[in-house]
């Protein structure tokens, strides 16, 4: 069954079980004692950390491991903030950031503190000028990604940072989806990132700290890992991570080559295929491996059973996939279709084979899915008489409130109005999306007794 999820987890590396197994064997011992089995575990632990800085761009003493990157961005953050307290209270970051570093935000400003999110254009990349303008007299620390692990795209950490050193403001960079495919660009004072995410063993995060950043970690005092991370390292895990690091940055040139041509295909095919789609993320700038789209009139949960029931592992960002009911947060602030969204994303190894076969399945099943909704077939439109439609689409969710007003369109003059009354978050983005693809004009969103009132001109 052809897995496409590496970018939540990427399987398990060859040489991280090889290396798993050894440790678990040589290295289960406290690394801080002395006696022979303690001098054994702390060579190991040793040699880890500086294979991993090593891969990082760091000095191993800058660097710690911690039990997830979820656990080393929020030790990151607050510890960055903590110690330019005196600085101020403010944190920048982009709008497409990991939900734990808007999850720290939200924390921080709970406590007292302020933070900015930068917006980011359509391919979900930030402007340097504009967040530069971001950053404040009072800003203690800026965040950004390398690279988005929803669409892929790569972000330009080495102008920001520049923008950040001007204002003399650390950047923390999570490099959570790029660590496995090569350095991050120059000029960051922290970086995060996940050893499952490259595929070493689940439960290992790394932080790294710059020399001369003022830094405090937060929580009660340890003895490990420069106090920044409490808890007995999971040595065994920490080596196996490690490994698996400098094995797939040793394969990276030779396999992101063949993944990006795999992923230009789905692009291409995908775009050619299946109508009424949108491929999202920067086309050039962006990870070899990972490839999103939106498609029109297709209920995501539904589509991502469709293709699971044939033997594709794919994820998504629509909001009918997630239980929060909104759509993904990263989709919504790049002003991208949402609904029927589809994340692929291949781990190395993956077949040519197993590609084709997935361009092959998925045009049939996007149509099975919409017919299913009862989505409208694709045809001209003809002015209608009616000056203005309202649909009431209050309880339905994404894609329908869509999928009525395509419905309609038709049944309006030029120039005329349709009213789209939803109360599903999703709605918010899907219209508008709706209205770009179709070249039709999205009024606006007007309060209504119940839910939002979505109105949109008809154009042609």
């Amino acid at each position: 069954m052809p897995y496409f999820d590496a970018a939540s987890a990427a399987p398990l590396h060859p040489v991280a079980r090889q290396a798993l197994l050894a440790a678990l064997d040589e290295g289960w011992a406290d690394p801080a004692r002395l006696y022979r089995e303690g001098r054994r575990a702390r060579l190991l632990l040793d040699a880890a950390r500086e294979a991993a800085a090593e891969a990082v761009g760091c000095r191993p003493d800058e660097l710690v491991f911690t039990s997830s990157g979820t656990t080393a961005v929020h030790a990151g953050i607050a510890g960055a903030l903590s110690g330019r307290r005196r600085v101020g209270r403010h944190l920048a970051l982009s709008a497409v950031e990991h939900s734990s570093v808007l999850h720290s935000a939200a924390a921080h400003e709970a406590a007292g503190g302020s933070f900015t999110e930068v917006p980011v254009d359509r391919t979900g990349a930030v402007d340097p000028a504009v967040y530069g303008g971001a950053l404040r007299a009072d800003t203690a620390l800026a965040c950004l990604q390398s690279a988005n692990h929803e669409v892929g795209t790569e972000q330009p950490v080495a102008e920001v940072a520049a923008r950040c050193a001007d204002a003399g403001v650390p950047l923390l960079v999570d490099a959570a989806q790029s660590l496995g495919w090569g350095p991050v660009q120059e000029g960051w004072s922290l970086l995060t990132a996940s050893a499952h995410k490259w595929g070493g063993p689940a439960g290992v995060g790394l932080l790294a700290v710059r020399k001369g950043v003022r830094f405090a970690a937060q929580g009660p005092a340890g003895e490990r890992e420069s106090g920044r991370a409490a808890g007995f390292e999971n040595l065994p895990a920490i080596v196996a991570a490690a490994a698996s690091l400098r094995a797939v940055r040793s394969e990276a040139a030779a396999e992101s080559g063949r993944l990006r041509a795999l992923v230009d295909r789905i692009r291409s095919v995908v775009a050619e295929r299946v109508p009424d789609v949108e491929v999202v993320g920067d086309p050039v700038r962006r990870l070899p491996h990972l490839v999103t789209f939106s498609c029109l009139y297709v209920d995501g949960e539904t589509l991502l059973h469709e293709l699971d029931r044939r033997e594709f592992s794919v994820s998504s960002g629509s909001s009918c996939t997630s239980s929060t009911l909104v759509p993904s947060h990263v989709l919504r602030a790049m002003g991208v279709l949402s609904e029927g969204n589809v994340r692929v994303s291949l781990p190395p190894g993956t077949a040519a084979a197993d590609v084709d076969r997935f361009l092959e399945v998925l045009p049939g099943v996007v149509a099975e899915v919409r017919e299913r909704l009862g989505a409208p077939v694709p045809a001209p439109l003809s002015p209608g008489p009616a000056a203005s439609l309202v649909v009431d689409a209050l309880g339905r969710r994404c894609p329908v409130p869509v999928i009525e007003l395509a419905k309609v369109i038709g049944e309006v003059a030029v120039g005329a109005t349709v009213t789209v009354l939803a109360d599903d978050e999703a709605a918010r983005l899907d219209i508008p999306a709706w209205c770009e693809m179709r070249g039709q004009e999205y009024v606006g969103e007007e309060p209504a007794d119940r839910g939002s009132a979505h109105v949109v001109r008809r154009l042609s």
